[in-house]
């Protein structure tokens, strides 16, 4: 094993349960547990964008994740895809995935499960290779599904597949090629997903609702809104009371509210190589932080109350935003 885990950690990993949940209307979606502290809390960091093997600011936001992550005592990491560039893994062999990821990411507070979802880049690549379970094997923190959900008692986050819902990946081919093993039918694939995530959504109780892709929603950055999203996916986002929608894709901070509900577009696609001065306009009404440079964003959640911080490089604090639930709205 890669990575030497300490006590906490190795308790916490036999813990996360590895099975298909088949007693609910979701069963379709992958389900696992993760436990929240003993007080209840919990506390996270999301990342995007950032496999570069340490090039690109990508150690030196490693290095202030490490120290946020142990004033914040986390209990996992997101990723929210693009995980290795510039096309993805060649295998379950490539060398990246340790010089990229294990490398770089060593602080003993990064030493916690990392949930994480492709990203386009990585379809370019051999995306079936980070899906593969050999590969925590090499480090075993690494948990990458194409969709699932993840319990953590006062929150549920629900990992969605994005790259499928972009037209452009299968119309325009001819920069890239893209590895569509396990989407046969891009028109089916994201409809199933669609009525699976739907679904999931209108059973859960959580008092938090977080919903994890690559692409935006929103977004005031380079790529700029997803249409498909906006069309397909908002909806079902605002009408199942999602607090968060979390991404990465573009290649900079975002916090953007959403003028119809209480949906808060959080982007941390900052992890290394950043876009400076590539902006869509900024005058768009709800954005509350825009910020082009690398870094990196925390949550904590406790049953009424979360806040959201982002980073920058050397660790300052950008943006702060606070949320509080009345016990009625929590339950």
């Amino acid at each position: 094993m890669a990575t030497n885990l300490d006590n906490k950690f190795m308790a916490l990993y036999a813990s996360v349960s590895f099975w298909f949940c088949f007693a609910s209307i979701a069963a379709e979606l992958q389900r696992f547990e993760h436990p929240a502290k003993s007080d209840g809390s919990l506390s996270f960091l999301v990342i995007g964008d950032w496999g570069r093997r340490g090039d690109f600011n990508q150690s030196q936001v490693a290095v202030q994740m490490g120290r946020i992550g142990e004033k914040l005592d986390i209990d996992f990491v997101i990723s929210t895809g693009d995980n290795f560039y510039d096309n993805g893994l060649t295998g379950e062999d490539d060398t990246a995935f340790h010089d990229s990821f294990t490398k770089v990411y060593t602080a003993k507070s990064l030493q916690r499960l990392w949930y994480s979802v492709l990203g386009n880049h990585d379809y370019r690549g051999d995306a079936e290779a980070q899906l593969s379970p050999l590969l925590r094997n090499i480090d075993s923190r690494w948990l990458c599904l194409r969709s699932f959900i993840v319990n953590a008692e006062i929150a549920e986050f629900f990992f969605v597949d994005t790259t499928p819902f972009v037209e452009m990946y299968f119309t325009d081919t001819e920069k890239h090629a893209y590895d569509w093993r396990g989407v046969t039918s891009p028109k089916a694939y994201t409809a199933k997903l669609l009525k699976d995530l739907e679904s999931a959504l209108r059973e859960s109780t959580a008092k938090w609702k977080i919903v994890v892709g690559h692409h935006a929603v929103r977004s005031v950055g380079h790529h700029g809104d997803t249409p498909e999203l906006v069309m397909r996916l908002l909806p079902i986002l605002q009408a199942n009371d999602v607090d968060f929608y979390m991404n990465g894709h573009d290649h900079c901070l975002e916090h953007i509210s959403d003028g119809e509900s209480q949906i808060q577009f959080l982007t941390s696609g900052a992890g290394s190589k950043a876009w400076r001065g590539d902006v869509k306009g900024l005058n768009r009404q709800d954005v509350n932080l825009f910020y082009d440079g690398q870094g990196f964003m925390s949550v904590q959640l406790t049953q009424t109350h979360s806040q959201i911080v982002f980073y920058d490089v050397f660790g300052k604090v950008l943006h702060t935003w606070n949320v509080s639930k009345h016990p009625h709205q929590a339950a």
